[in-house]
Parts: C-alpha cells; sequence; structure tokens
C-alpha cells in the first residue's frame, strides 16, 4: 500500500509541476505592469486572465484513466438522482482500467509479500487480484454511492480550475472534508470519510484473521483516503496539463 501510494503521490506530483508550469505565463503576465509613453495613445488590452479552456475537464486522463466524476470549472450541473450515483459508482468500478489498475495493486502487494497466508505463483497473485477487486469496488460503493445517497450529498469533484497553485491544491485536499449536498450547500464529506472507514470494516470479513485487527483497519481507511486525496490533485491539474501540453479544447 506504502508503494502504491508513493507511485500516485510521485503523478500527482509530476501533474502540479506540470500545472504550476501552466499557470506561470498567467502569473507573469499579471505582474508586468502595461504602460505607454504617449499618454494619449490608446491603451492596449490586459492580457486574459481567463481562458474559456481552463478547468475543461475530460472523460478519461491521458486517454486511460476515467474522469467520469469531475466537473469543469464553472460548469452548472443538475443534482444526482440516486440512480446516477450509483451509476457513476460502476463506471468507476467495471471499467476496463479499473481491472488493470487492482491488477498493479495485487502485483505490488505480492512482490511485497503483504499478505503472507496468500503466498506466491499464480494462486497467490489470484488471491491478491480479488481481494484488491473487492477493496476497489467496496470503496466505491460506499464512498460514492451508498453514503451519498443517504447523506443527499454529491460525490462529484468540482474543479476549480482557477487561480494560483497553492490556492487550488489547498482547495483540491481539503475536498476531502468538505464537499456539496444534492441542494448546492456546503458540508462535511461523509461520503468520502464515512464511506471509506465503512468499506474498511467491511474489508475485515474477507482478510485473513491477523488482518482483522483495528490497526490494519485504519491503516486501509487512512490508505484509502489519501489515495482519494491525490486522485483529487490529478484532477484538478489536468486540465491545465492537457491544455498546456497537448493542446486540447
Amino acid at each position: 500500500m506504502k508503494t502504491t501510494l508513493a507511485c500516485c503521490t510521485r503523478f500527482a506530483g509530476s501533474l502540479l509541476l506540470a500545472g504550476g508550469i501552466a499557470l506561470s505565463p498567467v502569473v507573469h503576465a499579471e505582474a508586468v505592469p502595461v504602460s505607454s509613453s504617449l499618454p494619449d495613445s490608446p491603451q492596449p488590452q490586459q492580457q486574459a486572465k481567463v481562458h474559456p479552456e481552463d478547468g475543461q475537464q475530460t472523460k478519461r486522463i491521458l486517454g486511460v484513466l476515467p474522469n467520469f466524476r469531475s466537473v469543469s470549472a464553472d460548469q452548472v450541473l443538475p443534482p444526482l438522482s440516486p440512480k446516477e450515483k450509483f451509476k457513476l459508482m460502476t463506471q468507476d468500478s467495471f471499467d476496463y482500467s479499473a481491472f488493470a489498475y487492482v491488477g498493479i495493486m495485487a502485483g505490488v502487494g505480492m512482490a511485497q509479500n503483504s499478505y503472507p497466508e496468500f503466498r506466491q505463483g499464480a494462486a497467490g497473485y489470484g488471491r491478491y487480484y480479488w481481494h484488491s477487486f473487492a477493496d476497489n469496488v467496496g470503496g466505491n460503493l460506499m464512498s460514492e454511492a451508498v453514503v451519498p445517497t443517504i447523506a443527499r450529498q454529491d460525490p462529484r469533484y468540482y474543479t476549480m480550475g482557477h487561480g494560483g497553485l497553492i490556492k487550488r491544491t489547498g482547495y483540491s485536499l481539503s475536498r476531502l472534508v468538505v464537499t456539496r449536498t444534492d441542494s448546492d450547500h456546503r458540508s462535511f464529506n461523509f461520503g468520502e470519510v464515512v464511506g471509506n472507514g465503512a468499506a474498511a470494516g467491511v474489508a475485515t470479513l474477507y482478510y485473513p484473521g491477523r488482518e482483522r485487527t483495528w490497526t490494519k483497519t485504519g491503516q486501509r481507511w487512512v490508505t484509502s483516503v489519501a489515495l482519494d486525496g491525490v486522485s483529487d490533485l490529478i484532477k484538478e491539474f489536468w486540465p491545465d496539463v492537457n491544455h498546456r501540453l497537448f493542446h486540447a479544447h
């Protein structure tokens, strides 16, 4: 889990660096005053600080990773019905990339011998795989569908898209504890915190006995929340990277 979290953190760091590079021309432009030696001459228009492409999300990141729950900056959408929340959860959990992600998680766990009871070889990898798959589906189910439906909260990520690197990073990380309700108010993010905690608790039912301790459950809980934080950072700065490096509109 630590290795996987470290890899995701490095990936997010790369996107943050690319996002900072993408934002740097705007920051530089704001710092340079516009002046003219001829007082009667028409003043040139200031460079626009916000472009139409800023904060525009795509359905997939790098054409592979699912990005179905991201909302573009300044976009106003109606609330999701319970059916739509479960549909989003299903898209995240059973997309073709999810099977590859679970495969990587299983491989990392097996390489680290995280659960000696699973053993090695093809049979051992199969055990790692289905446990990782159950963790992924369970976490998505509770944090994106069940708890948000009960709490009447919106499980989507609303992109800020405008502002400096530090401001947007703080906003992105704050979404772990703050979210929107279906009535467009702000609320504690029960889906993220309580949902992932519930999923970690359910996981004790199918893990070996030695893994059913409060410590192990807490570790799975914290890891799930931390990975979601990395995911939110990637979502926030993906539009900048996409527009700047790939010239997407």
